[in-house]
């Protein structure tokens, strides 16, 4: 029970890597903040089995990437004791697969946004009420250092700007033992690779991975869990690759 009082609020907690998080940290005593935008059906459900098993969930619609939500679903995050003890900024996605010659300044900014803009927002709103001591987890992503795959080069752009919002941010809030890490997952078999890749092209992927597989998304959540605890207590600023040897930083 290392999270055991503690209250953790996870954007895009409701399915997915994000159900897992969510399912993970209850697990181990957090009082989980279960954050989605349109899947309220899986959400409720992802509350219902935290529940289930005895843990404690709080579920908030918001879109993450709207300041006057952001700000709604802090307090109500805030609220449950005063603070939030764990962050874990997970909403985001690709969105569609498109060349440099097929976007426009709309797409750039939409990816962006989702992606980046999203955990400025969360972040800066509940900064008020992080404590000396807590965790912030970015979910970036393997494309945040390769470029990503066919058509995906701003969501490639969005993650690796992620990724270095989260040194800069290691920086400014380590001195209030505030640790700042993210998660760059690569193929791992969730709804998101479902959508956006070819079975063809995914099962080759898996194949060339020193593992010979996909991950799934507990192990993400597995990941998470450690970030957030003192086991991680002297962690900051690291991009962590969870991509079964598929890539080294």
């Amino acid at each position: 029970m290392r999270f055991k009082d503690k209250v953790a609020l996870v954007t895009g907690g409701g399915r997915d890597i994000g159900r897992e998080v969510s399912l993970r940290l209850a697990a181990e005593g957090a009082t989980v903040v279960v954050n989605y935008r349109g899947d309220e059906a899986s959400a409720q459900e992802t509350a219902q089995r935290i529940e289930a098993a005895g843990g404690k969930a709080v579920l908030h619609r918001a879109d993450v990437t709207d300041a006057t939500e952001v700000a709604s679903l802090i307090e109500a995050a805030a609220g449950v004791t005063g603070r939030i003890d764990i962050l874990v900024n997970l909403a985001g996605g690709m969105v569609a697969r498109k060349s440099l010659a097929e976007m426009d300044e709309a797409f750039f900014d939409q990816v962006m946004t989702l992606n980046l803009k999203s955990a400025f927002l969360v972040t800066k709103a509940a900064l008020p009420h992080i404590p000396d001591g807590a965790a912030i987890i970015n979910i970036a992503s393997l494309a945040g250092r390769d470029g990503g795959g066919p058509g995906a080069s701003v969501y490639a752009a969005s993650k690796g700007a992620l990724m270095t919002l989260t040194r800069g941010w290691a920086k400014e809030l380590g001195p209030r033992g505030i640790r700042v890490n993210a998660l760059c997952p690569g193929l791992i078999g969730t709804s998101f690779h479902d959508i956006f890749s070819k079975p063809e092209g995914r099962a080759a992927v898996a194949g060339s991975t020193p593992l010979r597989r996909e991950g799934a998304p507990e192990e993400v959540a597995a990941a998470v869990a450690f970030l957030a605890s003192q086991d991680a207590s002297f962690l900051a600023g690291v991009n962590l690759d969870i991509n079964g040897g598929l890539a080294f930083s």
